[in-house]
This record gives C-alpha cells, structure tokens and sequence, in this order.
C-alpha cells in the first residue's frame, strides 16, 4: 500500500469518528415569538426542536417550508440554531441600541428614533416653508405635489416600528 492510500484510509476512518456539525433541514413551524422552529432533517427526516433562529443579536424568520441549514452546538443535537435559510420572512440585527429589521420594507432605529420619522419631519418641514422676497412671503412651494410623492414613497419603504 502506497504511503499516500495510507493518509486517505486514515483520514477517511478518522472523519467517520467526526460527529455531524451542520444539517440541511426543512423549516416546519416557526414560532417568532420565540424566536424558534422546528425542523425535520432532509436527508435522515430527523426531527430537530428548539432551533434558535439567531444567537443574540442576529434572528432570522424563514418561511415555513424552506430549506434551512442547521447548526448544532458543540456538536450537540439538542442546542439546534438556524445559519441560513433557502426564503426568509424577516432579518433582524441589533448592535448595541440600533435595530435594523427588514421585513416588506425596513426599519432603522436608534433608541426610539426611526428613520422613518426623521424622513416624515424631514420632508413635513420643507413642505411648511414659506420664503420671504420683496413682494412679500410665498404662499407655499411650487413642487409640494413632488414633496408629497417622495413622502408616499418612503411610507412604503420605511417601516417606523
């Protein structure tokens, strides 16, 4: 036997020892609140409960159904937590007192301030200007019907909670 067969036999037997770390699986009920799912292994049909949908800061809502991967940790089968997942519904990052949550749109927050808000005071304050000239103050802007459709569009856009 050549020594490189060798290194293969030996390397092959030593993984076989190797306990799983990650499973494809698919997501069968999610339960936000929780922020959990329950998954059923696509290759064995394991069942796997529990699984965390995010560790901390970071949670992910796949849609039920989807194909997800799992990891287990420390190799255990009963601490499943989500990786990746095929269709997501909603992701949501927290970084000290910022959220940033995407789900049919986006919110951005910094304690209890959005980005949604500050675009609406934004726009509401240049929509009330009134400009002074020698013929005296205008009655309003000539392009607040722009004003108004670029508000309508950050409504769609922006979520403010």
């Amino acid at each position: 036997m050549s020594l490189d067969k060798l290194n293969q036999a030996i390397n092959e037997k030593i993984k076989s020892f190797a306990k799983v770390q990650t499973v494809w699986a698919e997501a069968k009920e999610v339960n936000w609140e929780e922020k959990t799912m329950a998954a059923i292994g696509v290759s064995d049909e394991l069942p796997y409960y529990d699984v965390l949908l995010g560790l901390e800061n970071i949670q992910i809502k796949p849609k039920q159904g989807t194909i997800c991967l799992i990891g287990l940790i420390e190799n255990d089968e009963t601490k499943p937590f989500l990786i990746w997942a095929d269709e997501v519904e909603s992701y949501e990052l927290k970084v000290g007192e910022t959220e940033f949550k995407m789900q049919d749109g986006f919110l951005l927050k910094k304690q209890n301030e959005t980005l949604y808000k500050l675009m609406e005071d934004l726009l509401q304050a240049i929509q009330n200007m009134n400009f002074t000239h020698p013929q005296g103050p205008t009655t309003g802007l000539v392009n607040l019907a722009e004003f108004t459709a670029i508000a309508q569009r950050f409504q769609t856009f922006l979520k403010d909670d």
